[in-house]
């Protein structure tokens, strides 16, 4: 076979495989040089670190320090936080900016995830032309699985067309009802529920990853295992706990959904669990994360927290929790700001130095990363 006519049949090959749904589109599986695995094995131990790390920059701009993070610290993604009304291309541009510190020397050459928080209502981090106004989730829930679908896939379009390549949505915890809602600081009182039943939460959130998933842009459930039944909010408050959520719960069903329909990234509650781990937060849990998580829902993708910066976990140490965290099983420790990120980042690296278990931790954790940049084409 010609090199012409093998180059026309891998072309082929890879739009009908885009087109099933198995990668993002215009992106095969095979478009990358090198595997994940491949990736791992070249990338030196700080590098396989950095990957483990998500830092903060406003979304008008991308901060010296946050750009300091990834060429110091080889950081492998990046959040969008606060809020930009400066539209699609300005965004671009910050998403360029973040994008060309991902050189050899930082990630090995591996692209950044580039993530923002987009569900709709008031958490919807970027703003003006060439972004939507999209409603909150309740009223998203209203909405045929069709409409939903095919709104989320025109949402999608507007962050890749910006850089932006991961979006911290849908959220898939349950609210029990419009009553509790008023009793639930982090998701009911700003409707950022579908609805009030596991089968809206679930159907819902798997029409919007789906459309997501068609623009090309990842997405993140969140937030296992469930912030619908907790009464304070843990990105402000400490001690938050979930006093009623147990192993095998039926609130968990959205989740499982979200799995099922392969969900790539699941973030996890920074709340106690009493019933199932009440020493430790579920981002600190192996017990939530790897005998729940992955072993009874069967989730096999990369698992990052909801924010390490909160006083919620101000308990312990920056490096004590970015080190639970990795410990647990997490893959990606979110920071909303740089300040944390060296604390973080040396007790990783030098617990991996010293401990060749917690070495292997930080390798599958990478790998894990890894493997979800290559079906999202970002390997370089």
């Amino acid at each position: 076979m010609s090199r012409h006519i093998r180059t026309i049949v891998v072309a082929l090959v890879a739009g009908a495989t885009a087109a099933a749904g198995l990668v993002a589109p215009g992106v095969s599986a095979s478009a990358s040089p090198r595997t994940a695995r491949q990736v791992l094995d070249q990338m030196t131990l700080r590098q396989q670190v950095g990957q483990l790390f998500m830092v903060g920059t406003p979304a008008t701009s991308a901060s010296a320090a946050t750009l300091g993070t990834i060429t110091r610290r080889h950081v492998g993604s990046v959040i969008l936080t606060g809020r930009s009304h400066a539209g699609g291309a300005a965004t671009a541009d910050v998403s360029a900016a973040l994008q060309a510190r991902a050189t050899s020397s930082a990630t090995d050459g591996v692209r950044l995830f580039v993530a923002t928080d987009q569900e709709g209502g008031e958490v919807q981090v970027l703003s003006g032309p060439g972004f939507s106004s999209m409603p909150t989730a309740l009223v998203q829930g209203g909405w045929s699985l069709t409409r939903l679908h095919d709104e989320a896939a025109t949402w999608g379009a507007q962050l890749r067309r910006a850089g932006v390549n991961l979006d911290l949505a849908p959220v898939l915890d349950t609210v029990p009802s419009t009553r509790a809602a008023a009793h639930n600081p982090p998701i009911g009182w700003y409707d950022r529920e579908f609805g009030y039943t596991t089968k809206r939460v679930g159907n819902h959130g798997r029409a919007f990853l789906n459309g997501m998933g068609v623009a090309g842009v990842a997405t993140s459930g969140k937030h296992f295992p469930g912030l619908g039944r907790v009464h304070a909010n843990t990105d402000t408050t400490s001690g938050v706990t979930d006093t009623v959520t147990r192993r095998h719960d039926p609130y968990f069903a959205p989740f499982q959904e979200a799995v099922r329909a392969g969900l790539p990234v699941m973030m996890m509650s920074t709340a106690f669990y009493s019933r199932l781990d009440p020493k430790r937060p579920a981002a600190f849990s192996p017990y939530i994360i790897g005998t729940i998580l992955r072993g009874d829902l069967g989730f096999r993708g990369v698992v990052i927290s909801d924010s390490l910066g909160t006083p919620q976990v101000s308990k312990w140490s920056p490096g004590a929790r970015a080190v639970k965290f990795v410990h647990a099983g997490g893959d990606i420790a979110l920071i909303t700001g740089p300040r944390l990120l060296p604390a973080m980042y040396d007790a990783v690296l030098a617990r991996a130095k010293a401990r060749p278990g917690f070495r292997a931790d930080v390798r599958a954790a990478a790998l894990r990363v890894l493997t979800a940049k290559q079906r999202y084409g970002l390997l370089g």
